[in-house]
């Protein structure tokens, strides 16, 4: 009988998530998971949504072979009115992780923290391969707490000195503003976004727009684009034309086309599934190449996958047993 394994599942917090885990070790874990998935060494089904008064709730699951295999499950509720009726936050949830040679549920997770930080994490990957290295300002839509890990997951990837920031809610970007000029940046709210993105080498759409904001006029050659906004079929940041111009790499292609920027391109004709480069995984694995030219506008689509939670649960479970951190109950 295997007694590495402990009999009681480790409960962590946010808190503790976020004193436990390093960024950098979400973009290792992350990046292992889309090389596992180029390989067709991971599962990631697609994503449930059961809609509810107010909100709704989303599932998100995937498979992945490290150490025994590990599969999670994390639920959602998206409920928009949460802050100003109930003081709670838009979106909350938990991660359930199993070990997968047993089915042995391990930990139960935040997915606030996990989510934050597993997507902040895929953009850093692609900025080392869509980005041009020399690249130094960025221009960010969004300024919320995704807004922030998308600054800290340009800045692991690249010398970013000049940053743009741009959100229908002003306090919200000069509140992210005064927190990024204190670490040194050269940081700005402009009054024409636009303009601010046309003078970027990197742009970051992290919104909740339902409608393109972000269009081939906005965009100078060479920039690279991180879409993350699109998480859902309605919402979309990226105009169709932009898509069509750009070499775009997705996160999962099969996700995208049904509800990604991807999605809205391919509804509007102005792409078809053919037309996109590679999926994340394929860079990492050295598949296929990423920016081949400078002059490329390269865009990822980022859509959120499974695997991501699931890499990044193993990597927070891994170094909690490591450092007994947690609360540990048994389920039976």
């Amino acid at each position: 009988m295997d007694t590495d394994l402990p009999s009681s599942l480790i409960v962590l917090s946010r808190d503790e998530l976020t004193a436990l885990v390093p960024f950098s070790e979400y973009v290792d874990a992350v990046a292992d998971a889309f090389r596992l998935l180029a390989q067709g060494r991971a599962f990631a089904p697609p994503p449930l949504h059961i809609p509810a008064a107010g909100g709704g709730f989303h599932v998100k699951a995937g498979l992945l072979p490290i150490g025994p295999g590990y599969a999670a499950f994390k639920v959602n509720g998206n409920f928009p009115d949460n802050p100003a009726t109930h003081g709670l936050p838009t979106i909350q949830g938990a991660i359930l992780l199993f070990d997968a040679s047993r089915g042995s549920p391990v930990a139960l997770l935040d997915s606030i923290e996990i989510t934050i930080q597993r997507t902040g994490a895929a953009t850093a990957v692609a900025a080392r391969y869509l980005a041009r290295p020399e690249s130094r300002t960025a221009t960010i839509f969004g300024c919320g707490v995704q807004g922030r890990i998308q600054l800290t997951a340009l800045r692991h990837a690249l010398d970013i000195r000049r940053v743009f920031l741009a959100d229908k809610n002003a306090a919200a970007a000069k509140s992210l503003a005064m927190e990024v000029a204190r670490e040194g940046l050269d940081v700005d709210v402009p009054v024409e976004p636009s303009k601010a993105a046309l003078a970027s080498d990197v742009i970051v759409t992290c919104t909740s727009a339902h409608t393109p904001f972000l269009g081939p006029a906005d965009v100078r050659a060479g920039t690279f684009i991180a879409a993350i906004g699109a998480d859902n079929p309605e919402k979309s940041e990226i105009d169709p034309a932009l898509m069509a111009k750009a070499r775009v790499v997705t996160d999962l292609t099969e996700q995208c086309r049904t509800m990604g920027d991807l999605h809205h391109a391919i509804r509007a004709g102005a792409m078809q599934v053919a037309d996109v480069h590679a999926e994340l995984g394929d860079l990492v694995s050295g598949r296929k190449p990423g920016r081949t030219a400078p002059e490329e506008i390269t865009l990822f689509d980022a859509s959120g996958v499974g695997i991501q939670d699931v890499a990044a649960s193993v990597r927070a479970y891994a170094l909690a047993r490591a450092r007994a951190a947690g609360a540990h109950i048994r389920l039976n």
